[in-house]
């Protein structure tokens, strides 16, 4: 017997004479975390000297509820387990390596019994393969596993092994039973969560983060909530002390959502400290992170960005949208790299699927930024090869482009007509809610296909449209196709309205006219005779202006009767929020866009006045703003005037 195997055993045998009441409060109590920092500590540091009860075995299953212990201790030959090891080890692996469903793994077990490190192994695997199969089939291999007779031995042999096992094998062990739905009140979970906080000091990051990957998926309880607040005390205690990005940026996912600021302030400092040593990936990794812990840090951000737009051609399209998706979490835009991210999808159009084109379509538009070139690359391919949409592919394509409002030019025409080809051939199979959001971004496009509109005009899918309690958006698409049939007035082969019973007036709040804006009018405006400013006008019970200023046409007198549309020139002014432009442009989205068409019908001239503008002119400015957009020929006289007088 070697040196090593007769120390086992010496210590086997103690721990064999430790009185069984003891053994059995491991089992069953749960220890508390105390409230004060020092004492989380000290107390996992206390955790670490005593071991779980592995040598208890019960007449219950491992991954029962009961909690019923028979007193019988399991004795374990450690000279044989040693032998065991050196004769099985090559043929388990390999077996192991050729299964294809968890009780394949399970037959393995009983032919070739397990060492303690590869108990991990074993159960590492039966997830590995788990997962990879469709979720039905998934469902019914794991509902065998449970089945197996081998699989009660391997959790005895795994709740046994805990305490002797590597760290990263006991981790890996707890993850792979959480992910196979070993039930958490269970012993054998239980068991391994006191063991994983008895030796949570030692644990090195890559442990501590497969152990929160495991947290995740577990629901509160005694033992989960000690070890969270272990744990946490343990990342915050090695933060600072890291020494490379990925350490960093580890300890910061181990945090979580719920980081105090004085905390946050210390991890941007020491990031921004190391932003030499990071690389692309770093980058990336550590905007995904700031995502996860939903830490929005400017400065950060911007060096994470810049990073990443140096060498664009190295992400995979995984990257990219993941990249992307972190920056719509964390509601933060960054203009120049959208634009290279952009260009760079562009001009590798080629090699991208419609299955990586359109979800990265989808969160440039959810960022509300229009990737120009993208738009004009991807145009291209619809015009050349319309029947690759699918259904879901259309809808999603029609959002985009009718939400950013991009101007084709002379594309513009043959991109819709194809898109609406590519609808007619679904319209047999379609719903009736999907056909209203077709239509409804048709019109945000000015465009009237005319199948459609009579499909969903129908008395069949207006019942069904009215009959399911549309949501708000789904009335206000209602109204819009209305709207745009009425106003637009478009050459259909028949006249298409829609029937009075199914339409609903929309309920529009008012809001009071901007105190800073109606302060610039109202001093624009003083002086001038004959022109009038109202505020918070409503047309068509739908389009609400802001401001209307009425001016006289010339040659009419005052008090003379016109019709409205000849009454005078009326300006309709619209203070619009950022959100309602496409990022990093004065370019208005789908509904403003519609909303300012609908107007000029209406003969009205829209004047837009963006939030973010009209906030950044320093007051005694905010006239002169005003008059450059709403009464530019003015401004340009009065600028002549000035370089004539300047030149004379």
């Amino acid at each position: 017997m070697s040196l090593w195997a007769a120390e086992e055993v010496i210590r086997r045998t103690v721990r064999l004479c430790r009185p069984v009441s003891q053994q059995l409060s491991l089992l069953v109590a749960t220890s508390p975390v105390t409230s004060s920092a020092s004492q989380k500590l000290t107390h996992v540091q206390k955790q670490s000297q005593r071991r779980a009860a592995w040598c208890l075995v019960s007449s219950a299953r491992f991954y029962s509820q009961e909690r019923n212990i028979t007193d019988e201790l399991e004795k374990v030959d450690v000279e044989n387990e040693i032998t065991e090891q050196r004769q099985w080890q090559a043929p388990f692996l390999k077996h192991l390596l050729q299964c294809g469903s968890p009780s394949d793994v399970l037959d393995v077990t009983r032919l070739y019994p397990p060492t303690i490190q590869q108990v991990s192994s074993s159960l590492m695997h039966m997830w590995t393969v788990a997962k990879k199969m469709p979720e039905d089939q998934r469902r019914y291999e794991l509902q065998l596993m449970f089945k197996h007779p081998a699989f009660e031995e391997l959790l005895q042999k795994a709740m046994r092994s805990l305490s002797l096992m590597r760290h990263e094998d006991i981790v890996y062990t707890l993850l792979s039973m959480v992910n196979l739905g070993v039930p958490q009140r269970s012993r054998v979970i239980e068991t391994s969560l006191r063991t994983v906080q008895e030796k949570l000091n030692d644990f090195d990051e890559k442990c501590l983060s497969i152990l929160a990957t495991s947290l995740e998926h577990m629901e509160d309880g005694p033992n989960v909530d000690s070890l969270k607040a272990g744990m946490k005390l343990v990342v915050e205690e090695r933060l600072l002390g890291a020494k490379n990005v990925v350490t960093l940026q580890t300890m910061m996912r181990l945090l979580g959502k719920d980081v105090p600021k004085e905390l946050k302030w210390k991890l941007e400092k020491k990031a921004l400290s190391m932003k030499n040593q990071f690389s692309v990936p770093n980058a990336q990794c550590m905007i995904s992170t700031m995502a996860t812990m939903g830490f929005y840090s400017k400065p950060l951000l911007n060096m994470c960005s810049r990073k990443i737009a140096e060498d664009l051609h190295g992400i995979p399209f995984s990257g990219l949208l993941k990249l992307l998706q972190a920056y719509k979490e964390l509601l933060y835009r960054d203009l120049h790299l959208l634009t290279a991210i952009s260009d760079y999808i562009a001009s590798t159009m080629d090699i991208w699927t419609n299955k990586q084109l359109l979800p990265l379509l989808s969160v440039f538009e959810s960022l509300a930024f229009c990737p120009a070139a993208v738009m004009e690359a991807y145009a291209e391919k619809v015009i050349a090869n319309p029947d690759m949409l699918t259904l879901k592919d259309l809808l999603c394509v029609l959002k985009v482009y009718s939400s950013l409002n991009y101007d084709l030019q002379h594309r513009q025409q043959p991109f819709v007509d194809s898109l609406s080809r590519a609808l007619d051939s679904h319209l047999p199979g379609i719903s009736e809610f999907a056909l209203l959001k077709s239509v409804y971004f048709f019109c945000l496009l000015g465009h009237f296909p005319s199948a459609p509109l009579e499909k969903l005009l129908q008395s069949s899918s207006l019942q069904q449209l009215t009959g399911s309690r549309l949501l708000k958006n789904g009335e206000r698409m209602f109204h819009t196709v209305d709207l745009c049939l009425r106003l637009d007035r478009p050459p259909l082969p028949q006249p298409l309205t829609f029937p009075t019973s199914v339409m609903e007036v929309p309920t529009t709040s008012k809001s009071p006219l901007n105190p800073w804006l109606l302060e610039g009018l109202q001093s624009l405006l003083e002086g001038q005779e004959h022109v009038t400013l109202q505020e918070t006008v409503m047309e068509e019970d739908f389009y609400l202006i802001d401001a209307v200023i009425t001016k006289p046409v010339a040659g009419s007198e005052a008090g003379e009767r016109r019709p409205p549309a000849q009454s005078g020139q009326r300006i309709a002014v619209i203070h619009a929020a950022q959100s309602m432009f496409c990022f990093g442009s004065s370019n208005p989205r789908g509904p403003l866009a519609l909303k300012m068409r609908h107007l000029k019908i209406l003969g009205y001239e829209p004047v837009l006045v963006s939030e973010h503008e009209l906030q950044s002119v320093p007051e005694e400015q905010r006239t002169d703003f005003l008059r450059t957009r709403i009464f530019p020929e003015h401004h340009r006289s009065e600028r002549r005037a000035e370089a004539e007088l300047a030149g004379s």
